[in-house]
């Protein structure tokens, strides 16, 4: 997790990049939180992967018990920080996503939207296992990419922020088929429904395709218990004390370090 939005686009300057949006971006954005809120509202603990400078956190927080946010770098840390400041259920760590350090089953909801599938730069098949094993039996993993129907207006957005000169210049002969390329080496892809549904089957899961605002593309899963073959003797259960596994809500001005 990292590459090109380990380096650029942290902090402020990512907060820059909705202050050049345009009004139909904007919707999209809005569009984007406000289905998460129907599909988290009333939640447990919820679990965002790559939180950046928190703006996500801090529209679901409202609705859920507990919002944890990771991101893999500090300057996004610091943002979210004080971008969060009066909201005393969310916390936040310094932590890579496809190396979560939480453990099974911890989450009631995981989510990784705005098409960080694609921006984090890792693969994508550990990314999506990883959402899957810290979300507990019935919980629900969502993931959003971008809708093909958005393109237009998607790419428009890259050659706002590039003149504002937050990013390089789009690289035009490149820029196609979903696939956003810049001259700073930025590149940005995206996720087909097909490739989706396929990363979450071969863990034995099943996701829903959901298409919002005809922007954003949402693979929506609830867990559910891997199968095993069946046995004429089931193993004893053991008990456990829930307050020995029960998760510590560290001080999110002070993100840990790996």
């Amino acid at each position: 997790m990292g590459g090109y939005y380990s380096k650029h686009l942290v902090g402020p300057d990512l907060q820059r990049v909705y202050e050049v949006a345009s009004p139909r971006i904007r919707r999209y954005l809005r569009a984007e939180t406000g289905y998460l809120v129907k599909q988290l509202r009333g939640s447990g603990d919820v679990l965002e992967l790559g939180c950046g400078f928190g703006r996500i956190l801090r529209e679901i927080a409202p609705h859920v018990r507990h919002a944890v946010g990771i991101d893999i770098v500090p300057g996004n840390l610091r943002s979210a920080a004080s971008y969060l400041e009066s909201h005393q259920n969310c916390d936040l760590a310094r932590m890579n996503a496809v190396h979560l350090g939480f453990r099974d089953a911890q989450f009631d909801a995981t989510i990784c939207v705005q098409n960080g599938i694609s921006a984090f730069g890792v693969d994508r098949a550990r990314l999506v296992g990883e959402a899957v094993r810290v979300t507990s039996e019935g919980g629900r993993v969502l993931f959003s990419t971008y809708s093909p129907r958005i393109w237009a207006d998607r790419v428009e957005w890259f050659r706002s922020q590039a003149r504002a000169g937050l990013i390089g210049a789009v690289d035009e002969s490149q820029t196609r088929g979903g696939t956003i390329v810049c001259e700073d080496g930025l590149r940005l892809t995206t996720v087909s429904a097909t490739e989706f549904r396929a990363l979450f089957r071969a863990l034995g899961q099943s996701a829903q395709m959901r298409e919002v605002d005809g922007s954003s593309l949402f693979a929506v899963a609830r867990k559910r218990a891997p199968q095993r073959p069946p046995s004429s003797v089931d193993p004893p259960i053991c008990g456990r004390d829930r307050a020995s596994t029960a998760y510590s809500h560290g001080p999110r001005r002070a993100p840990r370090t790996p």
